[in-house]
């Protein structure tokens, strides 16, 4: 409920301030060029905390005839009311450090001038500037809306840091810019307010009554100004305005505003005569002015540009985001309602991607002629025809339900199911999180303790809304229903544009697992690593897979299992040295080799090896263990032939085997190795997985045992800490 009313919150605040707050940032954006343009002016001289107070103003008198005002602007420029030896009155920019005019007061530029007023008053004076302060007290309330958004999608304040799981550009930098920009942009929200506030006469103003020493009005000891201590103790940066005194009376003195007080000294003396400090609400206002224009400070306006800019990107990102959501979360058109339908689905999703997969399912159900419903959690009922029951929820922040599932376990409580109903659950979440899946676990044991309910198949718990999980899910699905369910998803269609040809150099026979190895050669240049992916879409066949790829040699060795029926491995299997294959190389940037790591594991099985058979041979010199798993001792005889030779001879790999005498699996290794896997992780070393989707699940569930026993931490340590990468199949 907490969580709906910040989110509601923010997203309503931006709705009625849109259009206001993309006037004022691209506005404040051009403002915060001017106080830039004037401290990289020619007229600035810099150093002012390097020359006394007296020392400007005798190097000023040397250069004129009289002085009536010295003035440190908010841009440190040094401003000069004075008459020249000719008699003529200037207002000028001068150098303290010698005295000369180096230029000439100008009035505001006419550009500026209409970009502050349009930024100020919307050119609609009073009710413009009522308009701006109300939109820019509104931008508080969205700034704290947003830190309580992201501190729950971080998992708590004390995650505030942790890596961002976003997979999307618009989600993953409305959070990161967020966190960057989020001081500077209260900061601008609040000063406008109070500005505004002031201007309106809602902050108090008190003013300075200067109660003079009479007693001090003394001229018949006269001193030079080099001899006055106030003078003399001043920096020039200490001082805001200084007006000389108009007469050689001594009750007219030297007026002297510094950054936190007003002076009065005595023109003859040298004494102060009145000492009076600025009330709290001007030296506020001050600062507020300081803070929202940048003025006298170039990093400060600079940040104040980018967080102008970031408020445009925040404006657009986040109502991409709202729709996306909006859209996601859909419910298709249902042919049959939940009282006639066989198949319910009922889905928990925050952002929408897992209604998008849950959608697919329901797309796929439908085509076989199921009767299905779809819904979300939170219409959990009596389904009266129902005979499965299939959850898809994600987890929120700190393993909460999401917020369309926040009422599902008090419903589950007070509604009694249909007898005999059988389920599954899938859960969606992020190995980042500490509770990863923690409401799909929640979930399934609700349904696994309710004798009205028969598990069909065991929870899943997919990372990162993997669509190749997903897939492999539905096949466990298909398999125990009997189903042929066919689930199309966004990355199976997606064609790539920059294919290129490669010629095929070399191909090993089909060995005992009818596993082959292909090595290509690009007939043009371009740029992979280990890692990266191989993308092949087979003739006649509209659906793009993905293969993990090894360099060796600016040649790309690809590791092929065969499968009786399938398209592509039947495709890549016939293929003969010289025939040329179109395909595009996918940069796989978070499962390159780790250049810095202090060690790195490397746990595959079947054709999982295959980047790291060029990462091997690629980086001799930092520490490597390989832990791969497969049928027999003959299934590796292909991939020793193409491993360093130094490295099989450092015996720095174990292997597993499901079929010999001694049966084991790479996660029994691992086991066996835990001594090892602590001091690796302890030292900052890198687990790098790829193969199976089972094989990485058992070794993270192996992982997390360890990790957890022997160092108290949970798994996501190593995922937040960058530890674990991944690119399972």
């Amino acid at each position: 409920m907490i969580r709906s009313i910040w989110r509601y919150s923010h997203f309503f605040l931006a709705l009625i301030s849109a259009l206001f707050l993309i006037l004022a940032s691209i506005t404040g954006a051009i403002l915060s060029f001017e106080p830039i343009s004037k401290i990289t002016s020619s007229y600035y001289t810099g150093n002012l905390n390097s020359i006394q107070l007296s020392e400007a103003i005798l190097n000023l008198q040397d250069n004129y005839k009289e002085i009536i005002e010295i003035e440190v602007t908010a841009n440190d420029l040094i401003k000069a009311s004075v008459i020249d030896f000719g008699g003529e009155n200037e207002n000028i920019y001068v150098n303290p450090f010698t005295g000369e005019r180096i230029g000439t007061v100008k009035s505001k530029s006419p550009f500026f001038s209409f970009v502050t007023n349009l930024h100020r008053s919307l050119f609609l004076k009073s009710i413009g500037r009522f308009f701006v302060g109300l939109f820019s007290f509104l931008l508080c309330f969205i700034a704290i809306s947003g830190v309580f958004l992201l501190a729950q999608q971080q998992g708590g304040f004390k995650r505030w840091f942790s890596k961002v799981q976003h997979s999307t550009f618009t989600r993953r930098y409305h959070l990161i810019l967020g966190r960057w920009f989020l001081i500077p942009i209260i900061i601008i929200a609040l000063t406008g307010t109070f500005l505004s506030a002031e201007k309106f006469s809602l902050i108090p103003k008190d003013f300075i009554n200067n109660d003079i020493n009479q007693s001090l009005l003394d001229e018949t000891k006269q001193k030079p100004l080099n001899n006055f201590p106030i003078f003399n103790s001043l920096k020039l940066n200490q001082v805001r305005k200084i007006i000389f005194p108009f007469s050689k009376d001594s009750e007219d003195y030297f007026e002297l505003a510094l950054n936190k007080k007003e002076l009065l000294v005595n023109q003859y003396t040298g004494q102060i005569i009145s000492e009076k400090y600025y009330p709290f609400f001007e030296l506020a206002s001050r600062l507020s002015l300081k803070l929202h224009t940048g003025q006298g400070n170039i990093i400060w306006s600079i940040i104040l540009l980018l967080a102008s800019l970031s408020l445009l990107f925040f404006i657009f990102s986040g109502f991409t985001i709202s729709l996306k959501r909006l859209r996601k979360n859909k419910i298709l058109n249902l042919d049959w309602n939940k009282n006639e339908a066989e198949y319910i689905i009922l889905v928990g999703s925050e952002t929408g991607n897992t209604f998008s997969l849950a959608n697919h399912f329901y797309t796929g159900l439908k085509k076989i002629g199921k009767k299905v419903y779809i819904s979300d959690l939170n219409q959990y009922n009596t389904f009266k025809s129902a005979k499965f029951l299939i959850i898809f929820t994600s987890t929120y922040g700190d393993g909460e339900a999401p917020s369309n599932s926040s009422n599902f376990e008090e419903l589950f409580k007070t509604i009694i199911p249909k007898s005999g109903l059988k389920f599954c659950v899938v859960g969606f979440g992020s190995l980042f999180y500490p509770k990863y899946c923690n409401f799909a676990i929640k979930v399934d044991e609700l349904l696994d303790n309710n004798n009205s309910f028969e598990r069909i198949l065991p929870l899943v718990k997919i990372n990162n809304q993997s669509e190749v999980a997903f897939i492999d899910w539905v096949k466990k699905w298909n398999s125990i229903t009997g189903m042929k369910l066919e689930t199309i998803l966004s990355h199976q269609t997606k064609r790539h544009k920059s294919k290129k040809e490669f010629v095929v150099i070399e191909k090993t026979p089909l060995n005992i697992d009818n596993t082959t190895l292909l090595k290509l050669r690009p007939k043009t240049k371009c740029n992979f690593q280990s890692g990266d992916l191989l993308n092949i879409v087979p003739p006649d066949d509209g659906i793009n897979r993905k293969y993990s790829i090894a360099r060796i040699d600016n040649d790309i060795i690809l590791s092929v299992k065969w499968h009786p029926k399938g398209i592509c491995s039947s495709f890549l299997s016939t293929l003969k040295e010289n025939d040329i294959l179109s395909a595009s190389i996918e940069i796989n940037s978070d499962f390159h080799f780790p250049k810095k790591a202090t060690s790195v594991w490397f746990i595959s099985n079947g054709t999982g090896i295959a980047p790291f058979i060029g990462m091997i041979n690629e980086n001799i010199n930092i520490p490597k263990k390989l832990l791969w798993g497969g049928r027999t001792k003959a299934s590796f005889d292909c991939y020793s032939e193409k491993l360093d030779s130094s490295f099989l001879k450092s015996k720095n790999y174990k292997l597993a085997f499901s079929q010999e005498t001694n049966k084991s699996y790479v996660q029994d290794i691992l086991m066996k190795q835990k001594k090892d896997v602590v001091k690796t992780i302890k030292e900052g070393g890198i687990f790098m997985l790829c193969g199976s989707l089972s094989m990485q699940n058992a070794v993270l569930d192996t992982l997390e045992k360890i990790s957890f026993n022997e160092l108290n931490q949970p798994i996501s340590v190593l995922e937040n800490s960058g530890q674990l990468l991944i690119d399972c199949y």
